[in-house]
């Protein structure tokens, strides 16, 4: 059932008719833990049975607590996300609905949304994690098997896959004009107050994207990374890691204003693998 008309859904509240939905978090990364924990309890419906820090670590809790729902890292050491759906596939056990966890958006988007209850990126953001929660709700409710479309996810994952044969161009309006830049020319992008401005080495505009994750599904997943909530930084732009207060970061970026995009916490082991810190 749908809220009340003005009643933002995040701030539901279940009845006494809507059974608690069990969940395990899979992360190798504690802090991410400990925040999508502490997100997750501001949620009536939802019941956290147990946390793991690798692949290992979720098949024994899928086992021990058959939870309904797993928010589950992609990016582990050892066995990662996927490699924790293939085991369970293998061993015949039974799979529960999966959100998947990433840090890096594109990173088969399309897989995740057609198989996937969900996928969330990091760093969270509640009413992400809200809409996460209630599409977990109505699926559970379905009583949707995941199996078989997981099993599809992993065969997608296999396949190769093809790369766009010429580069995306974004439209920007820069004084008012509106220009055409090649995706490999954005230095970084930002959003404040619902506004994106992408920056280049020459020019700053604003784009027509609504969100940072809707510009970035248009961008090679392996160029652009979001380094915090409100930033998209191409990594082959970055001018200079700064270090920062408590082992934190900043990235100098090479546009004409040398922006300076801060690293979130959760990001800061991808900037470690990216650059050898």
């Amino acid at each position: 059932m749908r809220p009340s008309p003005g009643v933002p859904y995040t701030l539901r509240v279940a009845s006494t008719q809507t059974a608690q939905i069990s969940v395990l978090i899979v992360d190798d990364e504690k802090p991410a833990r400990d925040e999508l924990a502490y997100l997750l309890k501001s949620f009536a419906e939802v019941r956290v049975v147990g946390q793991g820090k690798n692949g290992i670590e979720a098949l024994a809790l899928i086992k021990e607590h058959a939870p309904d729902l797993v928010f589950l890292d992609v990016q582990m050491p050892g066995l990662d996300g996927f490699g924790v759906l293939r085991k369970l596939v293998e061993r015949k056990l039974p799979v529960p609905h999966i959100v998947f966890v990433t840090a890096f958006d594109n990173y088969a988007v399309h897989a995740f949304e057609v198989n996937a209850v969900d996928y969330v990126l990091k760093p969270f953001d509640r009413h992400r994690i809200a809409m996460a929660v209630e599409r977990a709700r109505r699926v559970i409710e379905a009583q949707a098997s995941p199996s078989e479309r997981l099993e599809n996810l992993l065969e997608q994952l296999s396949a190769p896959k093809a790369k766009p044969a010429t580069p995306t161009k974004l439209l920007l309006k820069v004084a008012g004009r509106l220009l055409l830049v090649s995706a490999d020319e954005i230095v970084c992008a930002s959003i404040e107050e619902g506004v994106i401005t992408v920056s280049t080495r020459e020019l700053e505009g604003i784009s027509n994207f609504r969100t940072i994750e809707e510009l970035q599904s248009t961008l090679d997943s392996e160029s652009f990374w979001r380094p915090h909530r409100s930033h998209l930084v191409n990594i082959n732009h970055i001018k200079e890691v700064v270090p920062w207060f408590k082992s934190s970061y900043m990235l100098r970026m090479a546009d004409r204003r040398q922006s300076e995009i801060p690293v979130s916490r959760t990001q800061t082991r991808r900037l470690r693998e990216l650059f050898k810190l």
